[in-house]
């Protein structure tokens, strides 16, 4: 047997060996930890691109999500505005309709007219100071909800318009011809029978508005439902990417911690060996 004490080689060894256990030990230690399997772009280069793509797709269909409920949100105050405006004009009917009659007097007409009057002043206070997050909701323009998942072929938007609303414009809805009730009057039995006709034409066109924007209401719905199914599973292609597999990681932590223990051991072997070499001397 030859004994070398210039180069302990078999302690290189097991130095060297213990470093790659050490190392292995510190990434399952980081794994368990962070409950991540990519903790630097060292761990899965291409698995930390993919992971980080797709939440910049979560982050933004989650985003989206909101800005379609923030559309769904204004389309449901011009609806239930609109609700009170039928009310107001189905009030306005019971009105015209006792003003055409001949048993009524023009005194009592001119009491009639009176509610007819406020009622017409309502509506044009709904269409005017009626708002959503402090803009107007009945303006009349375009309003564009902007859906994406950060990309250019996942990006489009839903268009909002809810048209001008005044008792000298009622019906803003396409194939509808807006209805004037602003120089309609119930002072004459004559006047609130042209008034009525006019009311019922209105309440029509009220309703087809309402119609319309459910349209878009049930759109926007389907689009949030369509968007949150989207961030469910991307999430979950995220997270099979980027989670660590903890059982497995585990087992890991058990093996190199008994590895490291036996690398301990085989270098203070390896240590003793070299001394051997001090019995030659004695």
């Amino acid at each position: 047997m030859a004994f070398n004490i210039l180069y302990n080689v078999p302690s290189l060894a097991a130095q060297n060996q213990m470093n790659m256990t050490s190392a292995s030990l510190q990434q399952t230690l980081y794994r368990l930890s962070s409950g991540s399997r990519i903790n630097s772009g060292a761990d899965d280069a291409a698995g930390l691109a993919i992971a980080d793509g797709l939440q910049a797709n979560v982050t933004a269909l989650t985003q989206s999500a909101r800005n379609a409920s923030d559309g769904l949100g204004a389309l449901q105050v011009a609806d239930g505005s609109l609700a009170q405006v039928t009310t107001l004009l189905n009030r306005a009917v019971t009105l015209a309709t006792e003003a055409a009659t001949g048993t009524v007097s023009d005194t009592q007409r001119t009491a009639l007219d009176a509610e007819f009057t406020a009622i017409k002043a309502e509506i044009d206070r709904i269409g005017a100071n009626t708002t959503y997050n402090s803009a107007q909701v009945f303006s009349g323009t375009v309003s564009s909800v902007y859906l994406t998942d950060a990309t250019a072929a996942g990006s489009n938007s839903i268009d909002i318009t809810v048209g001008k609303l005044a008792s000298n414009s009622i019906g803003f809805s396409t194939g509808v011809t807006a209805v004037d009730l602003s120089k309609n009057d119930l002072t004459t039995a004559a006047n609130a029978q042209t008034a009525l006709t006019n009311i019922d034409t209105a309440i029509a066109n009220v309703a087809a508005d309402r119609g319309s924007l459910g349209a878009v209401m049930n759109r926007l719905q389907s689009a949030g439902n369509v968007i949150s199914n989207q961030v469910q599973n991307l999430t979950q292609a995220e997270s099979s990417i980027r989670s660590a597999d903890i059982a497995q990681e585990v087992a890991n932590m058990s093996k190199y911690s008994i590895l490291q223990q036996t690398g301990v051991a085989a270098l203070q072997q390896s240590n003793q060996m070299q001394q051997a070499v001090l019995q030659l001397l004695r």
